[in-house]
């Protein structure tokens, strides 16, 4: 797996690694026995309980079978998938194009009560309009995907946009001022844009907070990140997604975001920021 440099990652691997180690012990095997039952090089499950090479499913089938116990395969072959889904280089989920990595949040948003996202390079998902989707998805197909399937991905992120309406749930978004004037598409574009910030903003479940470009900011932008409830944070990287559930991490992003909405302004001072922007395409 790609190092992505979250200590989530590392621990959920390092999990999978004791787990495979307890059950040799529990056998009453050691690490070269259990290699003569599997075939293997010693060395191989060396590097496994070290957590330095991870282990296939077929590996995880073998280790169980050669310590007799079968009946824990399938759940740790499940935590071994759990650790893959952490962290996903972008070649590897839009090899097939944009539309199904659109997708496969859906569920995510569908069972999500609570949004928080910030942005510091474009208007969250969201909020953003048809023709801003084609613009962005248009951008990242170009430069990483072979597929062109780009009217398929903005319709499903259209229709993902539902969720705004259905009540109970609440939404906190936060950009940095810059994203207002980032000159993504052409100007009708950009109006169009900024006139349907204006417009949600007025929604009771939604805030729209925008952090003011100006000396002497106590933060600086960061990675652009979700936080799903309490339990979960994507970020998106220029390599690939990263998803987070080690409480420790989620709370780093739920505080990150907690000082930049600090920082931010809202209401009629944000829309006059969002104002300023719309009235400098002209």
């Amino acid at each position: 797996m790609p190092a992505s440099g979250s200590s989530s990652v590392h621990q959920a691997k390092r999990l999978l690694a004791d787990r495979l180690r307890e059950m040799v012990k529990d056998a009453g095997l050691d690490g070269k026995g259990v290699a003569v039952l599997c075939g293997w090089h010693p060395s191989k499950v060396s590097r496994i309980v070290t957590a330095k090479t991870r282990p296939s499913a077929d590996d995880i089938r073998a280790w169980c079978h050669a310590c007799g116990a079968d009946d824990q395969a399938e759940d740790l072959v499940a935590s071994l998938r759990a650790v893959e889904g952490m962290w996903v280089e972008w070649r590897r989920m839009e090899r097939s194009g944009l539309r199904r990595a659109q997708q496969a949040v859906l569920p995510l948003f569908e069972r999500t009560h609570w949004f928080r996202a910030y942005s510091s390079w474009f208007v969250p998902g969201l909020l953003q309009t048809h023709g801003y989707t084609e613009n962005v998805l248009r951008a990242v197909q170009r430069r990483r995907v072979c597929v062109d399937d780009v009217a398929d991905a903005v319709a499903v992120r259209m229709e993902r946009q539902r969720v705004l309406h259905d009540a109970p749930r609440r939404f906190a978004f936060l950009v940095e001022e810059s994203v207002l004037s980032n000159g993504l598409g052409d100007a009708d574009t950009q109006a169009e844009q900024l006139e349907r910030l204006i417009r949600v903003s007025a929604l009771p479940n939604i805030s729209i907070g925008v952090v003011p470009t100006r000396l002497g900011r106590t933060r600086m932008p960061v990675e652009g990140f979700w936080i799903f409830d309490r339990g979960q944070v994507n970020v998106e990287l220029v390599s690939g997604h990263l998803t987070l559930t080690q409480p420790s991490e989620v709370g780093a992003y739920a505080d990150a975001f907690t000082m930049l909405a600090d920082m931010a302004v809202y209401g009629a001072r944000a829309r006059d920021l969002i104002h300023k922007a719309r009235d400098s395409l002209v």
